[in-house]
C-alpha cells in the first residue's frame, strides 16, 4: 500500500520473473548500473522465454530491471513502473500501451495502442496513469 502523502504507486503490486536476453538489442556490461544500458526500457518476447527491447507495436511484457553475466534478466512483468515514452508518441492517460521508437530509432520506449489498428488492439496491455513526464510514464501493467 501507498503512503498516503505520497500520490506515487510506483512498485506497488510488482512481479518480477527472470528471461534470457536476445544479446543483441540487451547486452550485459559489467561498467552499467544494473549490469546494462538498456536498464529501465520496456521489453517484448523475441523467443521461448527470450527478452528483447520493444519496437513499434510490439507487446509489452515489462521493464528490464538488471541483466546479469550469465545474459539472464530480471524484469518487472506486473505492477506499477516508469517506462520512457516514445520520440513524439501519443500518450493519454488510461489507454493500453505497446512498444515505440525512441530518438534515433532506438527500441524499448512506449506509447498508446492505437485503437484503430487491430494488431494493437491484440497485443497493448496495462494502462497509463500519469503522462506529465514523457521519459517516465507511470504505467500499471
Amino acid at each position: 500500500m501507498s503512503e498516503r502523502t505520497n500520490v506515487s504507486n510506483i512498485g506497488v503490486v510488482g512481479a518480477y520473473r527472470t528471461y534470457k536476453i536476445d544479446n543483441s538489442t540487451i547486452t550485459f556490461d559489467r561498467n552499467e548500473a544494473g549490469g546494462s544500458a538498456q536498464v529501465g526500457l520496456a521489453v517484448t518476447f523475441s523467443a521461448a522465454d527470450t527478452v528483447a527491447l520493444a519496437a513499434d507495436g510490439d507487446a509489452i511484457i515489462g521493464k528490464l530491471v538488471l541483466v546479469e553475466s550469465d545474459d539472464k534478466a530480471n524484469v518487472q512483468t506486473e505492477g506499477t513502473m516508469t517506462l520512457p515514452g516514445g520520440s513524439g508518441a501519443t500518450l493519454t492517460r488510461g489507454t493500453k500501451i505497446v512498444g515505440d521508437l525512441g530518438a534515433a530509432s532506438a527500441k524499448g520506449y512506449i506509447r498508446s495502442a492505437a485503437s484503430a489498428t487491430a494488431a494493437e488492439l491484440i497485443v497493448c496491455r496495462g494502462r497509463i496513469e500519469n503522462a506529465e513526464d514523457p521519459t517516465a510514464v507511470v504505467v500499471t501493467l
